[in-house]
Formats: structure tokens, C-alpha cells, sequence
């Protein structure tokens, strides 16, 4: 890999993956100031056509020719999590630094792997669990920090999303391709409870659920983003073919965190139902000894409420200093691409930057999942009178 040898050179930059996330991860990059220089997907004519699209000068579906041409200084790996594995080991072996979205892999194994390989060759690395750079959970952050609610005590994120069962059968559907609700939904709420209240995760608990079973399989659909526009009209129709699920729709689970705001340790209540109808609003809500903060959302990206020891809730403007630092460009998933990158590309060019998420994390997320997916964490009361 060729290094950066000048302040005056942009960052080269290597996409892998060609869908929404692919093209989110360029625009981030571009954002950043780094330079777009290849992406590589699976089907020819869908690279090709992406990178005509945006500019992008070379487009390949051979992942080791493309960083062999293209010296990339980073790679930046959007594609499903189980399709992350070989290419994140073949660009650590070539020395460059490494992005990669959610999930980091398919399992715990390969992920403590592929953390300890990028320390071994001394890359720098981003794990994109990013809904923590949200608005209005940098101000949550921001106000636990300064004590606004007193010693933190509990935190509650809830989502239910009612997807519809009939979205094509793809890698969601499969465990071994990164699916599954922990790995796309868990990773970001982990991210955000950790970064507000505290990082070092103490003990987990929890219980998956597959409660989808099969989902129609559809040919056409390249982007996870437009996948519902492939949902069949017709799902009787006799030809349809079925693809079986085999990884969590639900969960439910509990952890402890170890927080530098409070004595005692913070539990952490994360509950998704991806399947069920919504009532109340999607939530994150921290509690403490003298307050509390909601905000709208299950990622945390609406707006925030912060309650005084009386219980009076009253709804917080952004500060215009978060306000500041909050990317602008459309979509929230867009804007933590883009806040992430953002400080990736400045922590490898040699600028000062608060810690962000890196392998290491997203090792330790992975293997959280490997436990939580185990559901053996039950005790059995049936004997009890």
C-alpha cells in the first residue's frame, strides 16, 4: 500500500460493495476530503455501471487485482458481514487501514482475528456501529457528562419496527452471511448506550427469537435499501419460491455497563421486535439518580426530553456546537457514515480526534452476539413450589 507521504496528497481510498452502503461509504469518504480511487462488487455490469455513476475511476469484481491497481491507504468494506472476513485479512495484508460497516463478521472467531491482525500490522481501523454520532445522542452524551441527570442508573432502548414478512429472502435471513437482528439492529443501540454512559461492558444476558421462518426469494434486488420494492404482488402464486430464515427477527436483552459518572454499575434494558406492530414511540431513555433523558427514535435520532428530579419533562434544543459538528447531508444513516469517516481520515492523517469505534469493539460486539444467540442464559424455576 502506498502510504500517505504528504499533507498535500488525499487519502486514496477502496470501496467493497456497490449497494446503498457502498455508495453511502464513497459520498462519506468524498466528504472527508479522501479520494474515491475503485469499488468492487460482485456482478460487472452493477460495478460498472455505480462507478460511471459517481465518478469512481476503476471498478472491479476481483477484490485482490483491485488493491494491487488501486493502492488504497484505506478500504472501506460495505457489504453484507458475511462477506467481510477475506477482504478485510487480504487489505490488512497489505497494509491498509480498514472502515467497515456493521456487522465486522459472521462470528466472533473471525472477528477477534481480524482485531488482532490489524494490531499486528499496525493499521488504524473503524467499526461503523455510527448511530452514536447522532444529533441528539452526542447532546445526551454531553448532558450525562455534566451531570444533568445525576449518577446514571438504567438505560432503556426500544424498537419495534413491524417489517414486513415479505421482504426477499437475502442475507438478513442468513446467519452465516451476517444476518439477523443483533448483527443490524443490537450493534448500533450497544454502540449508543456505551458511548453516553460508558464503554467497558461489564456482564449480558439475553434471548433471541426467529420468529419470521421463510421469506420469498425474488432475483434482482442489489441494494438492501430498495429490497421492499421487490416484494411479490401475488404470494400465492403457485411458481414462488421460499427461502428458510435462520437467524433472529427479535431479541431481548440485558447488560450492565461500567460507568465513569456512577458508583454503581448502569443496567441496560435493549428490546426489539422486529416483526411487531408499534404502539408507543421507538426509545432511548437514561435515567438517573436526579433525571432522566428520552429521545424519540430507536436509534436515537429524534428529538430529546429532559426530565428535572421533579419528573417535568421539557423538550432540549440541539446546542449549536453539536449542531456544528453534525455533517450536513440527507439521511441519519448518511450523517454517521460521514461523522465516522470524518474522523477516521483525520485520525490517520495525524490529527488530534476523540476515540471512535475500531475493531476493537466490533470484535467484542461480535462475540456478545455468539453468547446472546446461545439463549442459554436461563435458570430453571420449574421446580419451585
Amino acid at each position: 500500500m502506498a502510504q500517505k507521504d504528504s499533507m498535500d496528497r488525499a487519502l486514496r481510498v477502496l470501496i467493497a460493495g456497490t449497494g446503498f452502503a457502498g455508495q453511502g461509504h464513497a459520498e462519506a469518504f468524498r466528504g472527508a476530503g479522501a479520494e474515491i480511487v475503485g469499488i468492487v462488487g460482485r456482478t460487472p455490469e452493477v460495478v460498472r455501471d455505480v462507478a460511471q455513476n459517481m465518478g469512481i475511476p476503476y471498478a472491479g469484481t476481483d477484490w485482490q487485482e483491485a488493491l494491487t491497481v488501486c493502492k488504497p491507504d484505506i478500504v472501506s468494506i460495505a457489504t453484507p458481514g458475511g462477506a467481510h472476513y477475506e477482504p478485510i485479512k487480504q487489505a490488512i495484508a497489505h497494509g491498509c487501514h480498514v472502515f467497515c460497516d456493521k456487522p465486522m463478521t459472521s462470528s466472533g472467531e473471525t472477528a477477534a482475528e481480524l482485531h488482532a491482525l490489524a494490531q499486528a500490522k499496525g493499521v488504524k481501523t473503524a467499526y461503523a456501529a455510527s448511530f452514536r454520532y447522532t444529533g441528539s445522542v452526542l447532546h445526551a452524551k454531553q448532558l450525562v457528562a455534566e451531570g444533568a441527570i445525576g449518577e446514571p442508573t438504567e438505560v432503556e432502548c426500544i424498537s419495534h419496527f413491524n417489517l414486513e414478512r415479505e421482504i426477499p429472502f437475502g442475507w438478513s435471513h442468513r446467519k452465516a452471511d451476517g444476518g439477523g437482528r443483533l448483527n443490524n439492529n443490537f450493534t448500533h443501540t450497544l454502540s449508543i448506550a456505551c458511548s453516553v454512559v460508558g464503554e467497558k461492558i461489564l456482564s449480558i444476558i439475553g434471548e433471541v427469537r426467529d420468529d419470521l421462518g421463510r421469506a420469498p426469494i425474488v432475483e434482482g434486488v442489489h441494494n438492501f435499501a430498495t429490497r421492499r420494492n421487490f416484494i411479490p404482488k401475488d404470494l400465492d402464486d403457485p411458481a414462488l419460491k421460499w427461502g428458510e430464515s435462520d437467524v433472529e427477527w427479535s431479541y431481548t436483552v440485558l447488560a450492565r455497563l461500567d460507568s465513569p459518572f456512577a458508583d454503581k454499575p448502569v443496567s441496560v434494558l435493549f428490546k426489539h421486535g422486529g416483526l411487531v406492530p408499534r404502539f408507543h414511540e421507538d426509545h432511548i431513555v437514561f435515567y438517573g439518580t436526579k433525571g432522566a433523558i428520552y429521545i424519540k427514535g430507536h436509534y436515537g435520532s429524534g428529538q430529546l426530553y429532559l426530565a428535572d428530579k421533579t419528573g417535568t419533562w421539557q423538550e432540549m434544543p440541539l446546542p449549536q456546537d453539536i449542531a456544528d459538528t453534525v455533517p450536513q447531508v440527507k439521511g441519519e444513516t448518511e450523517q454517521c457514515w460521514h461523522y465516522l469517516a470524518r474522523e477516521f481520515v483525520r485520525d490517520i492523517s495525524g490529527e488530534p480526534v476523540a476515540p471512535y469505534p475500531t475493531f476493537r469493539e466490533g470484535s467484542q460486539y461480535q462475540q456478545i452476539i455468539d453468547l446472546i444467540r446461545k439463549n442459554d442464559n436461563w435458570t430453571d424455576v420449574a421446580h419451585l413450589a
